[in-house]
C-alpha cells in the first residue's frame, strides 16, 4: 500500500488539490489517489466525514492522520521531508510564499466565482468579468508584477509551491481570453511546463 493516501476531487479541477498532488511529486513521495465525488455528495457520506473532520478535499492520509487545507499539507510535508524544498529556506522568502498561498485562497472572491477551474481544466470559457471581477483581476494584476519584476522567473528566485498556486490563479484569466500582462502569461506558462504541474492538467477527466 502507498504511504500516503490523497483524496481529491473526481474531476480533478481543484486547484488545492492539484497543489497537494504536485508537492507529492517534487517530493519523491510514493501515494494512492483516492477521487472523491463532490457533485454526489460523497464529502459528506459519513466514512468520509469521519475520515475529515471538515469534509474537504484535498484530504491527505498519513500514519493516522487525516489531514485537510493543502497548504496545511504542504507545510506538513516539507517537515517531514526537507529535501528537496517546497519552500524557500530564507525566512522573508519562505513568509512571502505562505503569503501568497494565504491570499489566494482567501481574496479574489469575484474571479473564483467568475473565472471558475472548469475554465483552466476543461476550457469553459466564461462572460465578460463583472465590474467586481474586473477589480478583482486589477488587484491580482498588480500585486503579480510587484511580486515578480522584469526578468523574475519565479516568486522567491528559485521555484516554491507558491508559485504553482499563483499560476493557477492568473491561469483563470489567461485561460479564458481575459487581458493579462505578457510577461505573467509567460511567467503562468513557465510553471505549466513544470512535469509535476503537467501530470495534473494532463490527466484524463470525466466528461461535464
Amino acid at each position: 500500500m502507498s504511504q500516503f493516501r490523497l483524496f481529491v476531487d473526481a474531476r480533478h479541477v481543484s486547484p488545492y488539490a492539484m497543489s497537494v498532488q504536485v508537492a507529492l511529486r517534487e517530493k519523491g513521495l510514493d501515494f494512492e489517489t483516492v477521487p472523491v465525488d463532490l457533485d454526489q455528495g460523497q464529502n459528506q457520506a459519513p466514512d468520509y466525514a469521519r475520515l475529515s473532520l471538515t469534509r474537504r478535499v484535498p484530504t491527505l492520509v498519513h500514519d493516522g492522520l487525516a489531514l485537510a487545507e493543502s497548504s496545511a499539507i504542504t507545510e506538513y510535508l516539507e517537515d517531514l521531508f526537507p529535501e528537496p524544498p517546497l519552500y524557500p529556506r530564507d525566512p522573508v522568502l519562505r513568509a512571502r510564499a505562505r503569503q501568497v498561498q494565504a491570499w489566494v485562497r482567501s481574496d479574489l472572491m469575484p474571479i473564483r466565482e467568475e473565472r471558475s477551474t472548469l475554465v483552466v481544466f476543461y476550457g469553459v470559457k466564461k462572460p465578460p468579468l463583472s465590474a467586481a471581477g474586473q477589480a478583482a483581476a486589477d488587484k491580482l494584476i498588480a500585486a503579480a508584477e510587484a511580486w515578480l519584476p522584469a526578468g523574475a522567473e519565479y516568486l522567491c528566485g528559485d521555484w516554491s509551491i507558491a508559485d504553482v498556486d499563483l499560476a493557477v490563479m492568473l491561469n483563470r484569466l489567461i485561460l479564458n481570453g481575459d487581458a493579462v500582462p505578457q510577461r505573467l502569461q509567460d511567467y503562468a506558462a513557465r510553471q505549466w511546463q513544470r512535469p509535476s504541474v503537467r501530470e495534473w492538467v494532463e490527466q484524463a477527466r470525466p466528461a461535464l
